[in-house]
């Protein structure tokens, strides 16, 4: 049985993840940048929810700043940065209440700043916890869909497993498949817990 839908969902607020910010130009390892425009989303009618200005230095070697602004909330929140194992360096946030470090922080609905996911307990839960096998199998199998089709130009509407983007490794290609192929079977269980319910022979 799915849970109550007691606990805000945290993908109904607003998200800073560091490697995405980096990949799309708002923040730059080595340098400083901003202030620069971003906005934020509904992630399932495409409507704008929210915008601010994010200005960051991220020009030392093992430190830096990031700054969101938005309406009334001006937050300051340190970056660090560590060693990679094969090289170069990886940057996180540093929480402002649990001082820890993280790639991503939330601002979950009825919140006036951003925090890592540990500092917002048991107030909030990823939307997948309410969900059922049946239904969180549906939701993997559409967003594999969605990220394969995004990036390699298909229409999703014409793929169930889209064919591998162009640039994409066949090691990574073949791990999404086999996670595609994990929500299939969930769902052929589905099918047969059913039908036994049912009193069918499949």
């Amino acid at each position: 049985m799915p849970r109550p839908c007691q606990r805000a969902r945290l993908e109904s607020g607003l998200k800073l993840d560091i490697n995405r910010l980096a990949r799309r130009g708002f923040i730059r390892p080595g340098a400083s940048v901003g202030p620069v425009g971003i906005k934020w989303r509904d992630m399932y009618y495409g409507e704008e929810i929210a915008w601010g200005l994010i200005t960051a230095d991220m020009s030392g070697t093992y430190e830096g700043w990031f700054r969101i602004q938005m309406g009334s909330l001006d937050q300051r929140i340190i970056l660090v940065a560590r060693p990679r194992h094969f090289g170069g360096r990886q940057w996180f946030f540093l929480c402002p209440y649990q001082d820890r470090r993280a790639m991503v922080l939330w601002m979950p609905p009825g919140a006036r700043d951003f925090a890592c996911r540990k500092e917002w307990g048991r107030q909030v839960a990823y939307a997948s916890q309410f969900l059922d096998r049946d239904n969180r199998a549906h939701r993997g199998k559409a967003k594999i869909n969605s990220r394969l089709c995004a990036l390699g130009g298909f229409d999703p509407e014409e793929w169930d497993f889209p064919p591998k983007p162009k640039w994409m490794r066949w090691r990574t290609y073949n791990r999404i498949e086999e996670k595609f192929d994990r929500y299939e079977s969930m769902l052929d269980e589905g099918v047969v817990e059913l039908a036994a319910k049912l009193g069918i022979l499949l």
